[in-house]
C-alpha cells in the first residue's frame, strides 16, 4: 500500500526544488542566447546584422580615424584633396571659431567663450541637490547677468557688441536656457488652470491658448514675433530681435509643457487631494506642495523629452536672422576653399548637440529614479 500524500515524510522527500528566475538562468551567456540565438532563424539574422554592423563600423573608423586628415601642415585645404584621404577634420580646426562664436568680433571671442563657461557652470550647479534653495536662484541670476555683461559689454571697460553680432553656441544656449526657464512656470500655471474642476474664464483662456499655440508651427510664431510685433509697439519703442525670439520661444514652449504637466496632474490619486482637504489644507497648498511635486516627478521623462526637442529646435531661428550654432556651421561650410568637407563640420555640430542632449537625458534619468524612490 503506497504512502499517503498527507504523510510528512512523503511530502519532504517529494518536494520539488524551486526553479531559478528566468533572468538568472545561464547568466549573461544565457540571456544573450535567448535574446539573439533562440531559434536558427534568429541566430542567422543576428549573424547577418552583426556582420553588416562590423563592416560599416570598420569603414567608418577607417574614414574617420585611420585615413583622416587632422592638420593641414600649412598646405591649406589641398592637404585633404588626395587619393585615399578620409575625413578632413582639419576644416573643423580651421573654422572652429566661426562655428562656435559665429560673427562675434574675433578679438573679443574670449568673452563669448567665457560666457559659455558661465552657462555650463550654472547648469552644473543646478544638478547639485545642496543648491536647491534660494542660493541656486541667486546663482542663476548672477550667471545670467554675467552672461549678458560678457556678451554685450559696455561696462567694466568691455567694448559694446550689439546683439545682431552675437552668434554660434552662446546664442543656442541662451535661447534654450531662457526660453525653457521662462516657459516652465507659465506652463505650470496653464496646466493648473486647465486641470481645475471649476469652469471659468481662466480655464477657458488656458484651453484656448494651449490649443491655438499647439496648432501653429514654431516657424510661424518666430516670424510673427520678429516681423509683426514691432508693428504693434508704440512709436519710439523697440525690442531687440533676440528678445522677441526669446519671448516667442518661451510662450510656444509653455503650451507643450503645459499638456505634459496636465498629464502628470491626472496621475496623482484623487484620494490625496481629498485627504489634504480633510486636514484643512488650502487648495493652493494642496496644488503646489502635494499634487504638483508628484505630477512633475511622474512626467519627468516626458518633460526632458520636450526640453531636448526644443533645444534642437533653436536651429530654426535662422529664419528670423539669429546666428545660432547651426547657422554658423552653414557659413563655415559655404567657404569656397573648403567646399566638399561639409560632412565633417555637421558631424562636429551634431556631436555638440549630442553632448548637451545626452547630458540632459542621463541626469533626468538619475533624478527621476531618486525622486521616484519613495513612490516605489
Amino acid at each position: 500500500m503506497g504512502r499517503r500524500v498527507s504523510d510528512p515524510l512523503f511530502v519532504a522527500t517529494s518536494r520539488i526544488a524551486p526553479a531559478a528566475p528566468p533572468g538568472m538562468r545561464g547568466g549573461w551567456r544565457g540571456r544573450l542566447r535567448r535574446a539573439f540565438f533562440a531559434t536558427p532563424m534568429t541566430g542567422a539574422v543576428t549573424v547577418l546584422l552583426a556582420t553588416l554592423l562590423a563592416v560599416c563600423a570598420w569603414k567608418l573608423f577607417a574614414w574617420g580615424v585611420i585615413d583622416a586628415v587632422f592638420t593641414t601642415q600649412g598646405r591649406g585645404p589641398d592637404a585633404c584633396r588626395f587619393e585615399g584621404a578620409g575625413a578632413c577634420w582639419a576644416v573643423v580646426g580651421d573654422k572652429l571659431r566661426l562655428i562656435l562664436f559665429g560673427i562675434y568680433p574675433y578679438a573679443h571671442q574670449w568673452r563669448a567663450a567665457l560666457a559659455i563657461g558661465v552657462l555650463v557652470a550654472m547648469y552644473a550647479l543646478s544638478t547639485r541637490p545642496a543648491w536647491w534653495n534660494l542660493r541656486l536662484a541667486v546663482a542663476c541670476l548672477v550667471g545670467l547677468a554675467a552672461f549678458g555683461v560678457l556678451m554685450r559689454g559696455g561696462v567694466l571697460g568691455l567694448v559694446v557688441v550689439p546683439e545682431d553680432q552675437w552668434g554660434g553656441l552662446p546664442v543656442t544656449l541662451i535661447l534654450a536656457t531662457l526660453g525653457l526657464a521662462a516657459g516652465f512656470p507659465i506652463a505650470i500655471g496653464l496646466a493648473l488652470l486647465r486641470s481645475s474642476p471649476h469652469p471659468g474664464v481662466g480655464k477657458a483662456l488656458a484651453v484656448a491658448y494651449i490649443e491655438i499655440v499647439r496648432s501653429v508651427p514654431l516657424l510661424a510664431v518666430l516670424f510673427l514675433a520678429s516681423v509683426m510685433v514691432p508693428l504693434f509697439l508704440p512709436p519710439g519703442m523697440d525690442l531687440s530681435k533676440l528678445l522677441r525670439v526669446l519671448i516667442a520661444f518661451a510662450l510656444f514652449t509653455a503650451a507643450y509643457l503645459a499638456e505634459v504637466i496636465r498629464g502628470g496632474l491626472q496621475v496623482v490619486p484623487r484620494g490625496q487631494r481629498e485627504a489634504a482637504a480633510a486636514l484643512g489644507l488650502s487648495p493652493r497648498t494642496v496644488a503646489l506642495q502635494i499634487v504638483l511635486p508628484q505630477a512633475l516627478t511622474a512626467v519627468m521623462p516626458a518633460l526632458v523629452n520636450v526640453f531636448i526637442a526644443f533645444f534642437k529646435a533653436t536651429s530654426i531661428v535662422v529664419i528670423v536672422g539669429i546666428f545660432d550654432l547651426m547657422t554658423a556651421a552653414k557659413r563655415a561650410v559655404a567657404d569656397a576653399q573648403w567646399q566638399g568637407f561639409g560632412t565633417e563640420v555637421y558631424l562636429f555640430v551634431g556631436a555638440v548637440y549630442f553632448i548637451f542632449c545626452f547630458a540632459m537625458s542621463r541626469y533626468s534619468a538619475r533624478l527621476h529614479a531618486r525622486l521616484n524612490k519613495g513612490r516605489r
